[in-house]
C-alpha cells in the first residue's frame, strides 16, 4: 500500500485515539519503527503536532461531564462545580476544630538576608 495512504491514516487514528501512537500503528496495521521513521518527513510531523492530542482528550472528556450532568447525573454536577465553578463558591472546605485545651505554636521566620 502507498505509504501517504497510509499516513493519512494514521493521523486520523492519532486523531481518534487522541494521540496514542499504539493504537493508530495497529490501525493502519504498521510497525511502531515505521511511525518513527516517518517522523522524518517532515510534512508528516508538523502536522502531527498541530493535533494536539491532549487539548482533544480534554475536549471529549468535557463533553463526556456536559452529557452525564445533562442527564441529571449528581455526582458529575457536583464535580462540575467543585471543579468549574470555584469562582462562585463551589469549593469544598474542611474546618478544623482545635478546641479550648489545644494549643499551637506559630513561628515567622526572618530573612535576615532581605530585611533592614
Amino acid at each position: 500500500m502507498d505509504n501517504n495512504i497510509l499516513k493519512k491514516g494514521f493521523i486520523e487514528a492519532y486523531q481518534k485515539s487522541f494521540g496514542n501512537i499504539s493504537q493508530s500503528c495497529k490501525a493502519v496495521g504498521i510497525a511502531r519503527q515505521t511511525y518513527y521513521n516517518w517522523l522524518k518527513d517532515e510534512e508528516f510531523k508538523t502536522e502531527l503536532k498541530s493535533i494536539e492530542p491532549g487539548e482533544l482528550f480534554l475536549d471529549f472528556l468535557e463533553s463526556k461531564l456536559v452529557e452525564r450532568v445533562n442527564n441529571g447525573d449528581t455526582t458529575a454536577t457536583i464535580f462540575a462545580l467543585k471543579t468549574k465553578g470555584k469562582k462562585r463558591g463551589y469549593i469544598e472546605r474542611q474546618e478544623v476544630d482545635l478546641g479550648t485545651d489545644n494549643h499551637f505554636r506559630i513561628e515567622v521566620i526572618r530573612n535576615e538576608e532581605n530585611s533592614d
